[in-house]
């Protein structure tokens, strides 16, 4: 037979009736008695937090306590479509549940158990990542290029080797904290005098004070500067893609690597070329006669110009393909493929004596060279028929 639960109103030691703020003030007391971070291992108290958290969270919700109010428990089992707030209610540890029912303590509560573990500031601390963008042409990504490029980022001071003191001074133990690099606020609050371990604003964290700081970084052992540097942008680069400089971001605190810095590059587009992957696309015009006959026409790529012959009744829109004439495949010994798609240009000035010439030449024609025209007329006299 299941366990009986226990009046609501009795887990928070409250009377039938007790107003919001009651409850409130109640949840508070018993959140603070039997939190299962202030006894670690006592699953006693760790289900009397749970008790306590299931009756804050029926008493807490107007329709819930009014319900409960008339039928009990019934009024709010789950299988009446009620229930209570089971669990712990979104709380995670001690700081959480004090940060959300007090209005937060910074550094944790006071008094039980000092708060979250601090990171040690003296500890080596990697640079922070850089970011930094170039733009170049369309033919320097197909084929690399060589660029120098201005990188703002935090140096190491080469006057006090990044320790931040003047030649002959050194790192003294704050007077402030004693060395600890924290220091406790108190305040008090509606549970009585609350204590905050914060960092020491005398020496930043760090426990120790210089005594006298270097005069070109003022004893921050890092300044900012901007560096020239020259990079090598692999062939077969697209536009938006990052290369990652490896250490060139910002010098590391307390002997910590550097950083890196990103470069992002960005390609210009070409009045000729289109790319897509590996593969270049263009289009190349060709005159009436060049498509009627067949010539001989220069194709350009990004290597130069190449020779190809077209074969004669070359129709407008034809495409072929150049092997090996793409971009080069990042970081492989590979290329792509160029697509040449050509375009029959109509003339259209053309003389009195042109056009009679070039009307007796279509007249001489018979419908073998017509074939594409000869047929979508015959598909539209049958729709008519």
């Amino acid at each position: 037979m299941a366990e009986e639960k226990r009046d609501y109103y009795e887990v928070l030691g409250l009377k039938k009736g007790a107003s919001e703020d009651e409850i409130k003030k109640a949840f508070k007391t018993m959140a603070r008695k039997y939190h299962p971070d202030l006894h670690p291992g006592d699953k006693e108290a760790e289900e009397k937090f749970k008790e306590v958290n299931e009756a804050y969270g029926v008493l807490s919700d107007p329709e819930k306590k009014s319900r409960y109010d008339q039928f009990g428990h019934a009024g709010v089992d789950p299988n009446y479509g009620g229930g209570g707030a089971g669990g712990y209610a979104g709380y995670g540890d001690i700081n959480d549940i004090f940060d959300s029912i007090f209005g937060g303590f910074g550094g944790g509560f006071g008094g039980f158990g000092g708060g979250r573990t601090r990171a040690n500031p003296n500890a080596p601390k990697s640079g922070d990542d850089t970011k930094v963008s170039l733009t170049i042409d369309f033919l320097e990504a197909c084929k690399g290029v060589k660029k120098t490029i201005n990188l703002q980022h935090l140096e190491k001071c080469s006057q006090c080797n990044g320790t931040g003191a003047d030649a002959g001074s050194k790192k003294v133990t704050c007077s402030v904290c004693g060395g600890s690099g924290q220091r406790t606020e108190r305040r008090k609050s509606i549970l009585g005098i609350m204590e905050t371990v914060v960092p020491c604003s005398a020496c930043n964290g760090t426990g120790q004070k210089i005594e006298n700081p270097c005069k070109k970084c003022s004893g921050a052992g890092r300044f900012r500067t901007t560096s020239k540097i020259e990079i090598n942008i692999p062939a077969g680069i697209n536009d938006g893609q990052v290369v990652c400089l490896s250490g060139k971001g910002d010098a590391g605190l307390n002997g910590g690597p550097n950083g890196n810095a990103y470069l992002t590059v960005f390609v210009r587009e070409h009045e000729i070329f289109k790319r897509d992957g590996n593969d270049i696309y263009c289009e190349v015009p060709i005159s009436y006669t060049q498509a009627a006959l067949g010539a001989e026409i220069k194709v350009p790529t990004i290597d130069g110009n190449v020779a190809y012959e077209i074969a004669e009744g070359t129709q407008s829109g034809t495409k072929f393909r150049l092997r090996g004439k793409g971009t080069k495949v990042l970081n492989r010994d590979a290329r792509g493929d160029q697509y040449v798609t050509v375009t029959v240009e109509v003339p259209k000035k053309l003389s009195k004596k042109q056009k009679e010439l070039l009307k007796k030449f279509d007249d001489s024609l018979d419908d073998k060279n017509h074939t594409r025209q000869k047929g979508f007329f015959d598909k539209l006299k049958n729709m008519f028929d």
